[in-house]
């Protein structure tokens, strides 16, 4: 069946406090919306329904990738301007999600649209397990049994046509789309929900989210390895930095070997082979090119599959010449190619000993490894 998932983020959200709704909110260098977003990816059709004010932020951060309308008056409405976008596109069953709920895990949206191959609506949702009070005036004012009590959550799924339907028959607000499934008859089930999927409605609960998200954090290393030797010449490029030397290194490009086992880090820790891959010596555009561009391209790929460098660390292997002088330098070159800040980058060197080649002076080697952390 043809799955569409809508997104609800028309709301202020007032209640998270800040300068700004709570779905544009920074949560682990990303608007909260965006980590929600992303949870549907893999989507054919995704509609995200934003506050008027906000569609041009909504293009900066989407673009063509979803579906942006705006939302109306109160959430029932928003919801019901999202279901007409999709009518006559094909869609049989709508996934619709709060934009709040960022956290969001792929097997509680299997969960529901399992549900939905046997019925026309399933829902998400815990049984309520603390004991509950009335109140008033601050005050306890009496106890209500938690027998039968679910927490909802979404996304909550439906057959596309009962429920638009359901809205277009529905008179006024409610609470979430069950509410409006319920009053035209629709039955729903309720599917086993998840305490990671929590709703950012309080300041605190970003320092919530923020805790969950470590508890997964995807970490990655990747080492780089690199050797040039030398030939005729008056100077050597390590990290960034010429260098005069009575010699030069050898290469297709402009033989950084530091700069290029940490290339080859970079690529490592994402499963992307290496720097002849992505630029093959065979060819000749890239004769006596800059290694910055190797560089920033793993950077930028890095940042394109949702990576952030933590840091990174490069240890050049050579007699001569002495790199000390040069390493402060050396990291403020790397870190600024790679959109970093300095303190995370580390340049040290050593010797062999005078053993091997790099003992002869025959050449340079250089050893990398870097940190990548899943935004």
């Amino acid at each position: 069946m043809s799955t569409a998932a809508i997104i609800v983020a028309a709301g202020r959200g007032t209640r998270a406090g800040g300068a700004e709704p709570k779905q544009w909110q920074m949560l682990r260098g990303k608007p909260v919306l965006a980590h929600t977003v992303a949870a549907f990816a893999g989507f054919a059709r995704v509609v995200v329904v934003l506050h008027p004010d906000d569609m041009a932020r909504g293009l900066e951060f989407f673009g063509g990738a979803v579906t942006l309308i705006a939302g109306g008056a109160s959430r029932a409405e928003s919801v019901r301007n999202a279901l007409e976008t999709l009518e006559g596109a094909g869609v049989e069953r709508v996934l619709i999600h709060d934009g709040a709920r960022p956290l969001v895990e792929p097997g509680l949206i299997a969960r529901v649209l399992a549900a939905l191959d046997e019925d026309e609506a399933a829902a998400p949702a815990l049984p309520v397990s603390d004991a509950l009070w009335r109140g008033e005036d601050g005050a306890v004012s009496g106890t209500q049994s938690r027998e039968g009590l679910w927490r909802a959550q979404t996304p909550q799924g439906f057959r596309f046509a009962p429920i638009l339907a359901a809205h277009r028959a529905h008179p006024g607000e409610a609470a979430d789309d069950v509410e409006v499934a319920r009053a035209a008859g629709i039955a729903v089930r309720i599917v086993p929900g998840s305490e990671r999927n929590l709703k950012i409605t309080y300041a605190e609960d970003f320092l919530r989210a923020e805790q969950l998200m470590g508890q997964n954090m995807d970490v990655r290393l990747g080492n780089g390895y690199d050797v040039h030797a030398f030939e005729p010449g008056d100077h050597v490029i390590l990290c960034g930095v010429e260098i005069p030397h009575e010699r030069k290194l050898k290469g297709h490009s402009d033989a950084d070997v530091g700069m290029h086992a940490l290339t080859d880090a970079i690529y490592g820790a994402l499963a992307e082979g290496d720097i002849g891959r992505h630029f093959p010596p065979s060819d000749p555009q890239w004769k006596g090119a800059a290694s910055e561009i190797f560089l920033r391209h793993a950077a930028e790929l890095a940042e394109q599959k949702g990576y952030r460098i933590s840091n990174a660390d490069v240890t050049l292997i050579c007699e001569r010449p002495k790199v000390g002088p040069h390493a402060l330098r050396m990291a403020e070159i790397l870190a600024t190619i790679m959109g970093i800040a300095p303190e995370r980058v580390s340049v040290k060197a050593t010797t062999s000993e005078r053993l091997g080649f790099t003992g002869r002076e025959e050449g340079i080697a250089a050893i990398a490894t870097a940190t990548l952390i899943a935004e």
